[in-house]
C-alpha cells in the first residue's frame, strides 16, 4: 500500500501543477487509507504537505506579478488566526467519543473524514461547473468589503484547521466577488493565502506536541513538490480545462465513497 500512497503522493503534485488546484483535497485520503495514518493526525501532515506545495507553486506567480499582497494581508490574517486558533485550541479539545446514533459510534476521527468527504464532494462540483467567458473590461477599483472577507477567512480557516485541506475552491471566487481581483491573480493570491495558512497552523500542532513522523511526512511532500514541476512542465501540452473536469468526477467519486464507507454503508476489508 505504501508503493501506492507514494505514487498518489505524486499525482497531489501533478493535479496542482497541471489544473492549479484539486490536488489538496486527495492528501487526507491517501495519508488514512494508503499510510494508514489516523484521520487526526493526518490533517495535521496534510496541512504541511498543502502548505510546501502551495508554497512552492507560489514562486511562478510571484514571479509574474500575479500575487495582490495586500489582498494577501486583509483575506489572510482572519483565515490564519481561525486556523492557528483552530490546531492550537480547538482540535485538541474536542473528545475522541462524541455520540451514538443507533448501532454507530460518531467518534472525532469519524466526524473529521464525514466533514472531509462533505468538503471533497462539494469541491468535485465546483471543478465540474463550466466556467462562463466573461468579456475583457476595464479593471475594477479594489474595494474591500470587511465584514464579509472577515467572515469568509474565518469560515475557510476553521474548515482547514478541521480537515488539512486548502480550501483554494472556497478562496478563489471570495476574492474574485468580495476583492474584485482578475482570476489569474486570484488564483496565484490564493496559493500563497493557502501556504500561509496551512504551515502557520501546522505550528499549532507542534505546539501541542504531536509524535511526528517526519521521514514520512517529508517525503510525500518532497514527492508532491516534483509532481509540481512535472505538471507545469506537461500543461503546457495537455488541455488543463478537461483535465480539471475528470479530476472533478475523479474526486466526486472518491469523495462519495468515502462517504459510504466512513458512515458503514461499504463494509471495511478485512
Amino acid at each position: 500500500m505504501e508503493i501506492l500512497g507514494y505514487l498518489a503522493s505524486l499525482l497531489i503534485g501533478l493535479s496542482l501543477g497541471l489544473i492549479g488546484g484539486g490536488g489538496s483535497i486527495l492528501t487526507l485520503p491517501v495519508l488514512v487509507y494508503l499510510f494508514g495514518v489516523s484521520p487526526t493526525l493526518a490533517t495535521a501532515y496534510s496541512l504541511f504537505i498543502v502548505g510546501t506545495a502551495s508554497l512552492v507553486g507560489a514562486w511562478p506567480k510571484h514571479q509574474e506579478g500575479l500575487i495582490n499582497y495586500r489582498t494577501v494581508l486583509v483575506f489572510g490574517i482572519p483565515s490564519i488566526a481561525a486556523v492557528f486558533i483552530t490546531r492550537k485550541i480547538v482540535l485538541p479539545a474536542i473528545p475522541t467519543d462524541l455520540f451514538s446514533i443507533g448501532g454507530l459510534a460518531v467518534t472525532k476521527d469519524l466526524m473529521l473524514m464525514v466533514l472531509f468527504a462533505i468538503l471533497m464532494v462539494a469541491a468535485s462540483i465546483s471543478m465540474l461547473q463550466k466556467e462562463k467567458p466573461k468579456k475583457e473590461s476595464a479593471p475594477e477599483l479594489q474595494r474591500f468589503n470587511y465584514p464579509l472577507i472577515l467572515a469568509e477567512g474565518a469560515v475557510v480557516g476553521v474548515l482547514t484547521g478541521l480537515v488539512g485541506a486548502g480550501g483554494g475552491f472556497l478562496i478563489i471566487p471570495a476574492l474574485v466577488v468580495l476583492s474584485k481581483l482578475p482570476m489569474k491573480q486570484a488564483v496565484g493570491t490564493s496559493l500563497l493565502i493557502i501556504a500561509a495558512k496551512s504551515l502557520i497552523g501546522f505550528t499549532g500542532d507542534l505546539m501541542t506536541g504531536k509524535a511526528m513522523d517526519w521521514t514520512l511526512l517529508l517525503t510525500v511532500t518532497a514527492i508532491a513538490v516534483v509532481g509540481i514541476f512535472l505538471g507545469n512542465a506537461l500543461s503546457r501540452k495537455i488541455d488543463g480545462a478537461a483535465l480539471k473536469k475528470g479530476f472533478g468526477w475523479f474526486v466526486l467519486v472518491m469523495g462519495t465513497y468515502i462517504l459510504l464507507k466512513e458512515l458503514g454503508f461499504i463494509p471495511s476489508a478485512a
